[in-house]
């Protein structure tokens, strides 16, 4: 296998329903390992997402976790997920469903440099950039 680079995000408890989010979103193949499965002896973080990782057969690969007592989950600007591609790749889905219930903050439309792109936080509080070329 080819070194990657992808994304890791944390969350504040819904790690679980964020990643599932984002398989409705790109397909692929999640696996879940929880904190109680590795051991943790906290029953009230056991069902909490010790490591996910979503895999698709577009070769993206997404992992998270939820943030376990007593670290603070420090949402910010230190993160962006960027998509880009060409036409009928399925990047305008993505970037539907993406933005939906979530906030634009650049309009999914034909850009000055010549491609359609957008910018939206999603409803997790992650921040997407989605560019399909103009070819």
């Amino acid at each position: 296998m080819a070194s990657r680079l992808n994304p890791y995000l944390n969350f504040d408890g819904n790690a679980r329903e964020a990643m599932e989010f984002y398989r409705s979103v790109f397909g692929g193949d999640l696996k879940v390992s929880t904190f109680g499965e590795f051991g943790a002896p906290d029953p009230a973080i056991a069902d909490q997402v010790m490591h996910a990782q979503l895999d698709t057969d577009k070769d993206y690969c997404l992992m998270a976790s939820d943030m376990p007592p007593g670290v603070p989950h420090r949402p910010g600007n230190n993160i962006t997920c960027s998509l880009s591609g060409e036409a009928g790749e399925g990047l305008e889905e993505a970037w539907a469903k993406l933005s939906a219930g979530g906030e634009v903050t650049v309009a999914f439309e034909k850009q000055p440099w010549g491609d359609v792109f957008g910018a939206c936080t999603d409803r997790f509080g992650i921040p997407w950039m989605v560019n399909v070329t103009s070819r």
